[in-house]
């Protein structure tokens, strides 16, 4: 593994400050290009008005195996806008020229695979992102994606699950840098009414394998389940009750709203 960069990303200069005010952070998921590209600008501009602490740009993928039907149906409704690649970076390029959100491209292998690690870790941190959440590489195969990344200063995130064993959450932990995504539970995303007991002895065990910062996520939708995790995790990540705001009011107010409300607890 190559020698880290020193510089500060966007991404842990955030974390650093939220662990300082002991505050819940807010990563929101949205899928780009869901229903157009210029609309998730106008969303991601009202997220960070709102008060997010970290983007993820989902990359829209014809297999979305993670995903729930919400996620899904974003990802269809981008797709059909013929969203790719190459506009969502320009989409972050446009961003940053309003916004120092931190930003983190969340995409599946194939994608990133078929544009190529060494040109989209050039274009994306050329662009403004800050990190990159690749969510079926496994760490025994990340290697090359994870030194190309390093080599432009870009996160790397990875997933790590009531599954995992101890040993390889030590191996997540190595190869993550910016924070650990800690999956709630076991299957794919969605909104849930209550959060899964998986998801705490998931910290406890993580909080004794790194001191990286933590962000759950996996059916996080609720004011009581962001009440519950402040003071154990750094942040919570909402997902598919984003997804399903857009799809049901299409409104950067509504959902600017709607963040607001989990944010404050309403």
């Amino acid at each position: 593994m190559s020698a880290q960069p020193t510089k500060v990303s966007r991404i842990s200069d955030r974390f650093a400050k939220l662990r300082a005010s002991g505050q819940l952070g807010f990563v929101a998921y949205i899928t780009a290009g869901d229903p157009n590209l210029d609309r998730t600008l106008e969303f991601a501009l009202a997220l960070d008005e709102a008060g997010a602490d970290v983007l993820e740009l989902g990359v829209p993928f014809s297999d979305p195996l993670a995903d729930g039907v919400v996620i899904q149906r974003g990802v269809e409704r981008a797709l059909r806008a013929g969203t790719n690649l190459a506009g969502i970076l320009a989409l972050v390029k446009k961003l940053r020229q309003t916004s120092q959100l931190p930003v983190v491209v969340f995409s599946y292998l194939n994608p990133i695979l078929k544009y190529g690690f060494a040109r989209f870790a050039d274009d994306a941190a050329s662009a403004g992102a800050d990190g990159v959440l690749l969510t079926d590489v496994s760490v025994e195969e990340a290697t090359p994606f994870v030194e190309e990344s390093r080599r432009v200063n870009l996160d790397t995130i990875f997933l790590a699950a009531p599954t995992s064993t101890d040993a390889r959450l030590r191996a997540i932990a190595g190869h993550s840098r910016g924070f650990i995504y800690a999956v709630s539970r076991t299957g794919v995303t969605g909104a849930r009414q209550a959060l899964s007991s998986q998801l705490l002895p998931l910290i406890d065990r993580l909080r004794a394998a790194t001191d990286l910062p933590i962000a759950a996520g996996f059916g996080i939708s609720r004011p009581e389940h962001m009440a519950v995790l402040r003071g154990k995790i750094e942040a919570a990540v909402v997902g598919s009750a984003l997804v399903q705001n857009i799809e049901e009011h299409n409104s950067p107010e509504r959902l600017a709203a709607f963040v607001r409300g989990l944010k404050n607890g309403s």
